[in-house]
């Protein structure tokens, strides 16, 4: 069997602001920005840089006041979502010139180094560069 992950939903308040964020601090490629009528909304989804296999997020806006509650609390302050790199230093100094926020130090750990950030609702975030890489 061969299953993945395909797209985390990720929900937002504006879809400008949110990428903005993505993709102006975070440096995420724009995978897809289009309109469904049927729905009345966008379909945005966005990547990590680079030939990673990993889950894309979509971007999804509230469309009712249960989902905006949830805008910056989707883990309920645990980390939400793990960015794995292949150089911390360098998209940790990057991150932290756009202003990304750390909340959480860089610390290296049995597994790799690590730091926590808030994305721009204030969902926690870990920049994590593993000294194994994962298996596929």
């Amino acid at each position: 069997m061969n299953q993945s992950l395909g797209l985390v939903s990720f929900v937002v308040r504006e879809y400008d602001e949110a990428l903005a964020f993505f993709v102006g601090k975070l440096g995420f490629e724009l995978v897809k920005d289009e309109f469904v009528p049927e729905q009345a909304k966008r379909w945005v989804v966005v990547k990590p840089p680079g030939l990673g296999h990993g889950a894309q997020i979509l971007l999804a806006k509230a469309s009712d006041p249960e989902q905006a509650d949830r805008i910056g609390s989707q883990a309920g302050g645990r980390v939400f979502l793990f960015l794995y790199t292949d150089d911390f230093w360098r998209d940790y100094a990057r991150f932290k010139n756009q202003g990304v926020e750390f909340v959480r130090d860089p610390v290296e750990q049995p597994y790799g180094t690590v730091a926590v950030f808030k994305d721009l609702y204030g969902n926690l975030w870990d920049l994590l560069q593993m000294k194994q890489p994962i298996l596929s």
